[in-house]
């Protein structure tokens, strides 16, 4: 290992990202943590913005280099933050997305089941942690909000916390779509904490108003984009017939760590050491590999299903304002049935309806308070004379509708 451990990045959005200690070293030097460089941070969202091919890995080194600036601007306005609570907070928010899986959210819907990606980064943390003997202790307490400074755990998971500042800036510029573009830096000079709450300075309203409405754009406009929608749905229903197919005795040519979880139900109660390591060799190269070698099963649905996504022929999308009725879903699903002499079960895979949702500011889960000069404390929906604030806090929901394109 080298001995030169206070290594520099050179990140594309920050300039230089310094590590500022030896275990924050070792921790990104571990299998587990490089594992973050396989796994893509949009998931298939490069098949409509191609520049889209950054990683978790990426994404983890940007929030800790926003983290290191939040506690120098934290302490130099007065709030005691310890070394060792610094440290904690730095690992926290270096592996607050450990846990994910292969494209980042596919995994969660098909084949683990009832275990999210924030349950399995405690997992990794609390490895970690007996492989670094117990030193990673507080960070996990500031990660599962046990930790009694309220705004430190604020700081790693809020409406406005550091894994938000560095997403949306960073999604903005891999994509290109520069209506995401904030100023992170800015918004995090103007945090302070008042009776141990994270609030945002008066003259940094503004830079909370682009924040909301940055984070409303990109997710209509990059997150819950169509075409991104489907090929998420495409890669879910993938994995689940592959599932689907080994459990009916099916062997399927695929990397081990990927069979292991096709071969087995898994999920919170029996996600163990075993497993975790397991875990620990899945990324989206096994996925890809399969999806490449299953584009030619005999199974109808598995290769048409592969073909889509590897070929970008993907379904039609149609997007409501209203409910779509069963009705609709019924003329394609009988078309897929004789045309193709599938069952109903198997045209359900490439016939099917869904709902989005997009609430940029959610009020009554978490306030973002700002801290007027009066010294008074108020939520931005009252603070703001932003028009469009309070429309943000408004969740908007959307139908969609999922159909093959021609006969396939």
């Amino acid at each position: 290992m080298a001995s030169n451990k206070l290594k520099i990045f050179n990140d594309p959005i920050y300039g230089f990202i310094t590590i500022p200690n030896s275990l924050i070293f070792d921790l990104i030097e571990h299998r587990f943590f490089q594992r973050l460089r396989r796994i893509s941070q949009m998931g298939l969202s490069y098949l409509v913005y191609p520049g889209a091919h950054h990683t978790r890995f990426h994404h983890a080194l940007g929030s800790m280099h926003l983290m290191q600036k939040a506690i120098q601007v934290l302490r130099f306005k007065g709030v005691e933050i310890s070394s060792d609570e610094e440290t904690g907070l730095l690992i926290a928010i270096l592996l607050h997305d450990i846990g994910h899986g292969p494209f980042s959210h596919a995994m969660e819907h098909s084949i683990v089941n009832g275990i999210s990606h924030e349950e399995i980064s405690i997992h990794f943390m609390e490895e970690l942690n007996a492989q670094f003997n117990g030193s990673l202790t507080l960070a996990i307490a500031i990660f599962k909000e046990d930790y009694p400074r309220k705004f430190m755990c604020q700081l790693i998971s809020s409406q406005l916390d550091m894994d938000r500042a560095d997403y949306l800036k960073r999604d903005s510029f891999y994509t290109g779509v520069a209506e995401g573009n904030i100023n992170s830096e800015r918004l995090i000079t103007m945090l302070n904490v008042v009776d141990d709450n994270l609030v945002v300075e008066e003259k940094g309203i503004y830079s909370v108003e682009k924040f909301l409405v940055a984070r409303r754009f990109m997710y209509w406009q990059v997150y819950l984009h169509k075409t991104g929608l489907v090929a998420e749905q495409l890669l879910t229903r993938i994995l689940q017939r592959a599932k689907e197919l080994v459990k009916q005795g099916e062997s399927l040519e695929c990397s081990n760590a990927l069979n292991y979880f096709l071969s087995n139900e898994i999920s919170e109660s029996n996600f163990n050491e075993k497993t975790l390591h397991i875990f620990s060799e899945l990324d989206d190269v096994d996925v890809l590999a399969a999806i490449k070698h299953w584009q030619n099963h005999k199974d109808f649905v598995l290769s048409n299903l592969c073909e889509m996504v590897l070929n970008r022929e993907l379904l039609k999308i149609k997007l409501k304002n209203k409910p779509i009725r069963n009705k609709e879903l019924e003329h394609h699903i009988e078309e897929l049935v004789t045309t193709h002499s599938v069952t109903e079960f198997e045209a359900a895979y490439f016939v099917f309806k869904g709902e989005i949702t997009n609430q940029a500011y959610q009020h009554k889960k978490e306030h973002i308070d700002i801290l007027l000069k009066t010294g008074k404390i108020k939520d931005i929906v009252k603070a703001s004379d932003h028009l469009n604030i309070k429309a943000l806090s408004k969740p908007i929901t959307k139908y969609y509708m999922c159909f093959p394109k021609i006969r396939m």
